[in-house]
Parts: structure tokens; C-alpha cells; sequence
């Protein structure tokens, strides 16, 4: 993995890219569609887009109570543990260290959220957006908007780190450059989208210029 330019703000993704929760995710919503049916199109959605999604799949079931089943079962998962992903603490104090503030810009809820940020250690952030924050979700720029904005630094100074196709559209869309560390498949690389490992590897080997 290349040296990456230092950039003026770290804007991290949670779920699959700082903590192994996007397999959770998936499982929660395959725990509602039919056997068998490919979760991928869930990945890093969320929970209001998901809902609605399932409900279109699921003519029996409701937004609200897709919504509901979703929060619940997901916010059970997290609370019974995370595992934090390799590299990921090693690259938020480099990046502190190096006196670049750090942004978590999450799909899940804030309860979610804080429930990781206790496990990352909130110290390490100078800022959080959650779902439900900004007047869209991912893969709306909105969220990074935000927390670009939360951190006074301009969206194409930051460099987002994403797991997923919805994740990188959404920060590309708001003018970030994208370090993505894929989860599941979809991401094309670009003039602006780094692709930092293959699907097996991790954040271990990511670097910053000084």
C-alpha cells in the first residue's frame, strides 16, 4: 500500500471499516427477507432506506415495522459485543498524532453509534454524524457534508474511509477522496477512490505522509 497524502481531516465509516458490524447488519436484515436472498444491496444502508426497501420486497410488512425489527435486532448485536478491525485504532491515533481530527459518519443510529464509540475510545473523535442527523442518509453526500462541516475543513481536504459501494458514493458525492476497504463487492476504483486492500486484507498496512 502506497504512503497516502496527509489529509486535512480523517472521515471514518463505523460499521465493516472501523468495527466487523456490516456482517451483523447483514444478517439482521437476512433475518427478514426470504432464504436465500442476496443482503448485498442492504450493505451500509440505513436503517430508514433499508426499511423502506424490504417493505417494497415484503407487501406484509410495513416500513415502520421493518424499521422497528431492523433497530431492535441490530442494536442487540452490537451490544452484545464488536470486534474492532485490524488496523483501525493503530490508524486513528496516527492520525491524531499527525493533528488530523477524525470524523465518525455512521449509517446506524446514535445509539449504535455510541455504544462503538465507547469501544473506540471517544477521544478519537472530534466529531460524530449518525442516521437520522442530516436531512438525507448515505448514499446522500449529506452526512459527510456535515461532518466536513462540524470539523471546518473543506469536503475535498478530507480523505473518507468506506467499506461499501453505498458508503463510497456518498462521500465521492459530497467531494471527498475515498480510501475504501471493501467488505462486499461493488467498489470501482477511480481518480479519486484508493482501493487500499483486497477483500482479504485490512487497514494494517494504510500510511500517511507527514
Amino acid at each position: 500500500m502506497p504512503t497516502l497524502p496527509l489529509p486535512a481531516a480523517l472521515l471514518c465509516d463505523m460499521d465493516g471499516t472501523l468495527v466487523d458490524t456490516e456482517r451483523d447488519w447483514l444478517a439482521t436484515v437476512a433475518q427478514i427477507l426470504p432464504p436465500g436472498t442476496d443482503t448485498t444491496p442492504f450493505a451500509g444502508l440505513p436503517i430508514p432506506t433499508a426499511a423502506r426497501r424490504l417493505a417494497a420486497l415484503l407487501p406484509s410488512l410495513t416500513p415502520e415495522d421493518a424499521w422497528n425489527r431492523l433497530d431492535t435486532a441490530f442494536t442487540a448485536r452490537v451490544r452484545a459485543g464488536v470486534t474492532v478491525q485490524p488496523g483501525a485504532l493503530r490508524l486513528l491515533d496516527r492520525a491524531r498524532a499527525l493533528g488530523v481530527p477524525v470524523a465518525l459518519v455512521t449509517a446506524s443510529e446514535r445509539a449504535v453509534a455510541d455504544e462503538v464509540l465507547r469501544t473506540l475510545g471517544p477521544h478519537r473523535f472530534a466529531h460524530s454524524v449518525a442516521s437520522g442527523e442530516t436531512p438525507e442518509g448515505k448514499p446522500h453526500p449529506a452526512p459527510y457534508l456535515a461532518a466536513a462541516r462540524a470539523l471546518g475543513v473543506a469536503p475535498d481536504a478530507c480523505l473518507a474511509v468506506e467499506d461499501t459501494p453505498t458508503g463510497v458514493s456518498a462521500a465521492r458525492a459530497a467531494g471527498c477522496r475515498v480510501l475504501a476497504v471493501p467488505t462486499v463487492p461493488g467498489i470501482e476504483p477511480g481518480p479519486a477512490v484508493t482501493l487500499a486492500v483486497t477483500l482479504a486484507d485490512s487497514l494494517e498496512d494504510v500510511a500517511f505522509g507527514a
